[in-house]
């Protein structure tokens, strides 16, 4: 580093740009600072100055400036500052968890991202199911049939409805995401090996690598895990924190895990005013594979995407609407509104967008935020159309399936 160090060169940040979102990442943690000094009348023990943050932030200029033609150096700049910055922690602990994280985020979005051209389908349920459980035959077929959609699988890489997972779609069609945990014996039989099975230490990490990709989520009969997967799905969506996408309640024939599931979400969290009539829209029960198929490819028969762009929702289309079908949209959507219309017009394409797209008709609409139940029934709306559909590839994408958030 002593060697390094004195070829770099410094070039001063202008006004506006990188320096000013700099200043603006470290503004939490330094009024943390100045709260937490004024409180014990002393300086914060354990947290670095505001003249050694900025002497690391400018080091992370340095040796950025040393990488040609690093793309998005911004963002590069903002994670060479927070390693550069936790270089002075002496908890150990806590640099290993942000090691980790990072290390486990990189691999998996690398993975992920040679296969953005396919659709992928993220499957959970319980690792106790049986090979020989209804259960397991059903996930096993629906995967199958999922495969023979040109779909990809997700699965967890355990045993149970996870291997029933890999096994339906197969090795070359589907995903093992494992978790490593004293109990378990590592990947099933169908992924172990593969260069999509892949081992993470948190389950944090895990849950970005199953949703950050995902078109559809499917939930077998399972226990807390499987709970806690489908719910946080549903928030994720509900909270505008993932795309839209289908989520299907699956169980075999005769059983009716999801039918208590969904009484006790009907005549509890909505009784109680805990959910909206309209967040009812983000799930369907189903006992029958070929409908929940039909599920996911129909959600994607005229809708395409969305993206936000300059506080406008942009929703992308394979088929664009008519006159008389906009009129419908105002009229009955208008409650999804700040204010205004929705209106038609071309999806934004090119840089920064995802380039492999080209131009799609869309809809823009100034939406409010949280209501994405009735943007889901706005869009089952639009699926329901009578007009052939061109089949258009998935988005690639900035951040694959997480909607951009506004810097």
């Amino acid at each position: 580093m002593g060697n390094f160090l004195p070829r770099l060169r410094y070039r001063p940040f202008s006004k506006g740009g990188l320096g000013q979102k700099l200043e603006s990442s470290s503004a939490a943690t330094l009024n943390l600072l100045e709260k937490k000094k004024v409180h014990e009348g002393h300086e914060a023990e354990g947290m670095l100055s505001k003249e050694k943050r900025e002497e690391l932030e400018q080091l992370a200029g340095q040796v950025l400036h040393q990488l040609d033609g690093v793309p998005h150096d911004d963002l590069i700049q903002r994670l060479l500052s927070s390693v550069l910055r936790m270089s002075s922690d002496n908890r150990r602990a806590d640099l290993k968890i942000a090691a980790s994280t990072l290390e486990e985020m990189e691999h998996s979005f690398d993975v992920l991202e040679l296969f953005h051209d396919r659709r992928k389908v993220s499957i959970f349920g319980s690792a106790r199911s049986a090979p020989d459980s209804q259960i397991y035959k059903q996930a096993k077929d629906f995967s199958q049939l999922m495969a023979e959609k040109n779909l990809m699988v997700i699965t967890g890489a355990g045993p149970g409805v996870m291997a029933a997972g890999n096994e339906g779609a197969g090795r070359e069609n589907s995903f093992g995401l494992g978790i490593r945990l004293p109990h378990e014996t590592g990947s099933n039989e169908y992924i172990a090996g593969d260069i999509k099975d892949i081992t993470f230490k948190y389950f944090f990490t895990r849950k970005l690598a199953f949703l950050k990709d995902s078109h559809a989520v499917v939930c077998c009969p399972g226990g807390y895990g499987t709970h806690d997967e489908g719910f946080e799905t549903l928030t994720l969506i509900q909270t505008g924190k993932a795309q839209l996408m289908p989520v299907i309640c699956l169980a075999p024939e005769g059983n009716p895990f999801w039918e208590n599931w969904d009484k006790y979400v009907r005549e509890t969290l909505l009784a109680q005013g805990m959910i909206s009539e309209a967040d009812l829209s983000l799930y369907k029960v189903t006992h029958c594979i070929h409908e929940a198929a039909k599920e996911i490819t129909h959600f994607y028969r005229r809708y395409h995407s969305y993206r936000f762009l300059n506080e406008k929702l942009i929703v992308r289309l394979t088929k664009a609407v008519s006159e008389e079908e906009l009129d419908y949209l105002n009229s009955n959507y208008a409650d999804i509104l700040v204010d205004g219309r929705i209106t038609a017009c071309d999806a934004p394409h090119g840089a920064p967008f995802d380039q492999n797209l080209g131009k799609l008709p869309a809809l823009t609409l100034p939406f409010k935020m949280g209501r994405y139940g009735r943007l889901r029934e706005m869009i089952n709306w639009l699926n329901d159309c009578n007009a052939d559909c061109p089949d258009v590839a998935p988005e690639h994408g900035e951040g694959g399936r997480l909607p951009v958030e506004i810097d």
